[in-house]
């Protein structure tokens, strides 16, 4: 009788053992039931924002429920971290994550309210771009030695914008390989410290290309180097720093991640609709536009990128004495 009864519930275990997977795919097999939220911790405008906006718009009709872009602009993007942070680990918040408070706000802050890879995870990167050089229309610079050569000779008159943490690394870094001397003026968002540049209130910024390509298109700016390996297609005119003689190859990204405890099915499930989004003719057109290259990274080869890149930046940090005011 007990071996009987000690079959039966083996054969009972069993079977749940065997429901398990099903039953864990069934989460991300139903999802979404209801509205995804991406969260964009910088002002509307930036190659950040506009990205958001792209993916929120085809996922939406990828999934069939709406997805809402939130702007939570703050000092670093912290702000919006936090919320995607401590949000319900199910997929329906979403954080579209640049470099700067992932891999550049650990090298710069000392103590920060979220740890990138212990309270959120992954996804996948939706995009990479260079970054801008970029001075108001009317100035007497050609290129980045007319520059430096300015901000020495008046550095109290000269300073630029950034919007986030990794902007103002990469100025620093720069400042620190050409010898312009310039003070820091914090912006919430990139279009913020553009309008700024273009209008004459301050020297210059080092900027995402998405908002720097309309305004020097348009003549109201003037860009000085961009800093991928190759000049780019939407600024075929504006010079590399390699082309100057400057040691600089900076790339940035923006990627979606979710709260840390999110089901791997679900964070998977979110992962391919990026993969479909970056494929779409129209999608690639509009990114190229701005200057993105397109990406769709596994959650796999996104945490690599994470965990390499943190390390450096911190090096770079520590090295040029930088630390977030």
């Amino acid at each position: 009788m007990k071996r009987k009864l000690f079959v039966q519930t083996f054969a009972a275990a069993a079977l749940a053992a065997s429901a398990l997977p099903a039953l864990a795919q069934a989460p991300a097999a139903a999802f979404p039931t209801k509205p995804i939220r991406i969260i964009v911790g910088y002002a509307p405008g930036g190659a950040n924002d506009i990205l958001a906006r792209i993916v929120a718009q085809k996922m939406a009709e990828g999934l069939g429920k709406e997805v809402v872009v939130e702007n939570k602009p703050s000092t670093g993007a912290i702000v919006g971290s936090v919320a995607v942070a401590n949000a319900p680990a199910d997929g329906y918040t979403l954080l579209m994550g640049a470099s700067g408070p992932i891999v550049f706000n650990p090298a710069l802050y000392e103590r920060l309210p979220y740890n990138p890879t212990k309270d959120l995870v992954p996804v996948s990167i939706v995009g990479t771009f260079p970054l801008v050089l970029s001075v108001a229309a009317n100035a007497p610079f050609k290129n980045v030695a007319d520059l430096a050569a300015y901000t020495k000779a008046n550095p109290d008159k000269s300073n630029y914008g950034s919007s986030a943490a990794s902007f103002r690394l990469a100025t620093e870094l720069l400042k620190s390989k050409t010898g312009i001397r310039a003070e820091h003026i914090p912006y919430k968002g990139s279009m913020e410290s553009v309008n700024s540049v273009a209008s004459g209130q301050i020297t210059m910024t080092l900027v995402d290309s998405g908002p720097a390509v309309g305004p020097i298109k348009g003549g109201l700016m003037k860009g000085l180097a961009v800093t991928s390996p190759q000049r780019i297609a939407a600024l075929p005119d504006v010079p590399t720093m390699a082309e100057q003689g400057i040691d600089l190859n900076i790339q940035f990204w923006s990627g979606l991640l979710a709260p840390a405890g999110t089901p791997k099915a679900v964070v998977d499930k979110l992962a391919a609709e990026v993969q479909r989004i970056v494929k779409l003719p129209d999608v690639r057109a509009r990114m190229a536009s701005l200057a993105i290259d397109p990406a769709g990274t596994t959650p796999e080869e996104f945490a690599k990128v994470i965990a390499t890149e943190i390390p450096l930046w911190s090096g770079v940090a520590k090295a040029n004495n930088i630390k977030a005011d």
